[in-house]
């Protein structure tokens, strides 16, 4: 019988796994928290080749409505989630990334092509290429350098890659680095967290440390 991937990946930390492609050393382990034993687990099905761009501007607005365009109007997604999948969110520039809550059910649809990890302990890795980056719960990462690294790996990577952000609930940590991605794509900094809120989780970006983190995040 075919192993799935979910087999692969249990709910154990490896304190001596080998690192997730990408990942860089960080420092030393921080107090156990029960809410990050969440670990990647896989969907299944498959996504459409579709995307979205803002109708108006190159920017985004607040409550602007998308429209389907051909693939030679704009970004070219190759590989892409399928518009309206629970979690994905729609950049202006017509990117999609999606968001997940490993504590929640998998979610329909394509398997990740890429996947930031934002965990305060280093997950098993999974069956697709991903990074980690040491983000404890409620709180920053532990090394800023190292997370605008991947945040800027995973934007580049999703011009034709699914590419999947998640942390344990899936809004604070997983919010804030969806909220940095809107600025690499061209979101002002100051209406990041908006932006997010209104396209992927009300709820997202949880603490006033979080939201400082994202307006001062620097796009260039």
């Amino acid at each position: 019988m075919t192993s799935n991937p979910l087999d692969q990946i249990n709910d154990g930390l490896t304190g001596n796994a080998s690192s997730l492609t990408g990942s860089h050393s960080a420092a030393s382990e921080r107090a156990r928290d029960p809410r990050d034993t969440a670990q990647p687990a896989a969907a299944e099905g498959s996504g459409g080749l579709i995307r979205l761009v803002h109708s108006a501007g190159t920017l985004p607005r607040m409550g602007v409505a998308c429209r389907q365009v051909r693939t030679s109007d704009s970004l070219s997604i190759m590989g892409s989630w399928r518009v309206g999948a629970p979690g994905v969110l729609v950049l202006p520039s017509g990117r999609l990334v999606r968001g997940r809550g490993l504590r929640r059910p998998e979610l329909d649809g394509a398997l990740p092509e890429f996947a930031v990890y934002l965990l305060n302990r280093r997950p098993k890795p999974p069956p697709w290429e991903s990074r980690w980056v040491r983000w404890p719960d409620f709180w920053l990462p532990t090394d800023r350098h190292d997370a605008q690294g991947a945040l800027r790996e995973a934007w580049h990577r999703a011009t034709n890659e699914r590419v999947e952000l998640a942390c344990g609930g899936g809004r604070g940590r997983t919010g804030t680095a969806l909220a940095c991605l809107a600025v690499l794509d061209g979101v002002p900094a100051a209406q990041a967290v908006t932006y997010v809120r209104e396209h992927y989780d009300l709820r997202a970006v949880e603490t006033p440390w979080q939201r400082r983190y994202v307006t001062r995040f620097i796009a260039s």
